[in-house]
C-alpha cells in the first residue's frame, strides 16, 4: 500500500485500494467502481459545462449533487460498513461522511474547481473557491453550506476570544486516515477485528508511530488474544501520554497482563 505514502495520492484509487486489502475487493470490482466514478463524473461535466459564472457553475453542480441526484444523508450516530464501501454507496446514495468527502472531493476538480476539505469547529467542511472574492463552504451530508455569521461564530473561540481559528486545508493524505478510522470503527462495532486490526495498521503507515493509533491496535490485539504484542503497544501509549485519562487504565491491564502462553503475531 505504499500508493497511499505517494505526494499525490489519487483518493478513488486509494479507496478502492483499501477496499481491496480490507474487505476483499477483487480487481474486476475495482474497474467496475472505477468506470462508475467516471460515468458519474462525466454526467455533471457535461450539466455544467455551458455556465460560465464560476459562482453560478458551483452553485449549480451541488443542486445536482444534493437535489437532482439525491445525494443527500442524514446524522447518524453509527455508520455501517456497507456505507464506506463506493459500489454501495454509489448505488444507494448513502456513505459514510469520511468516504463521501473522499468522492465529492474528486468530483468537484474533475470539474474544473478548486476544493479543499476545511476543519470548521464540529465538522469537517468541503470549500469550493469560486473566485477571489466567493466560496462556497458546505457540509457533506446534505450539500447545505455554512452562511458567513455562523463561520465567524464558529471560528472564534468562546473561551478564547483573542484567538482566532483559520481554514486551513486538510491534506488528501489525512482524509484518507479519517477514511480509515471510521472504517476501523465499524469494523470493530462488527466485531471484525481480524480486518480493524490491518486498518490500523495501514493507519500507522500512514502516521507511524502515533500513540494513540497504537493504543488502538494494543486493544484490537488483545481482542485477538495477541497479549505479548498489545502489551508493547499499550506501553509505548502510558510511556508517551502519561497525562491522558486512558494511561491509568492502562497502566491497571498491563500490570495484570500475564506474558505467559500468549500468541505473537
Amino acid at each position: 500500500m505504499s500508493e497511499l505514502n505517494s505526494e499525490h495520492i489519487d483518493t478513488m484509487q486509494a479507496v478502492n485500494l483499501i477496499e481491496k486489502s480490507l474487505l476483499a475487493l477483487d480487481d474486476a470490482a475495482i474497474t467496475t467502481n472505477l468506470a462508475d466514478i467516471n460515468e458519474f463524473v462525466q454526467f455533471f461535466q457535461v450539466e455544467i459545462e455551458s455556465i460560465d459564472d464560476a459562482l453560478d457553475r458551483a452553485e449549480r453542480l451541488l443542486n445536482l449533487l444534493f437535489v437532482e441526484q439525491l445525494f443527500v444523508d442524514r446524522p447518524r450516530p453509527h455508520w455501517p460498513i456497507n456505507t464506506h464501501q463506493l459500489n454501495h454507496g454509489m448505488a444507494f446514495r448513502s456513505m459514510a461522511p469520511a468516504l463521501k468527502n473522499l468522492l465529492l472531493l474528486h468530483v468537484i476538480r474533475c470539474c474544473g474547481f478548486q476544493v479543499d476539505a476545511v476543519y470548521v469547529p464540529n465538522d469537517v467542511m468541503l470549500r469550493i473557491v469560486c473566485d477571489e472574492d466567493y466560496a462556497i463552504i458546505f457540509n457533506c451530508l446534505d450539500g447545505t453550506p455554512i452562511n458567513w455569521y455562523e463561520l465567524d461564530q464558529r471560528l472564534n473561540n468562546d473561551e478564547n476570544p483573542n484567538e482566532h481559528v483559520t481554514l486551513e486545508p486538510i491534506s488528501d493524505k489525512n482524509l484518507i486516515v479519517q477514511y480509515l478510522l471510521s472504517l476501523k470503527n465499524s469494523l470493530i462495532r462488527e466485531q471484525k477485528f481480524s480486518e480493524a486490526l490491518q486498518s490500523v495498521e495501514l493507519i500507522l503507515a500512514l502516521n507511524p508511530n502515533d500513540p494513540y493509533h497504537r493504543r488502538d491496535r494494543g486493544f484490537l490485539l488483545q481482542q485477538l488474544d495477541c497479549f505479548k504484542v498489545a502489551f508493547d503497544d499499550y506501553q509505548y501509549f502510558v510511556e508517551r501520554c502519561p497525562k491522558d485519562p486512558q494511561a491509568k487504565i492502562l497502566q491497571m491491564q498491563l500490570d495484570m497482563i500475564s506474558s505467559v502462553d500468549t500468541v505473537i503475531h
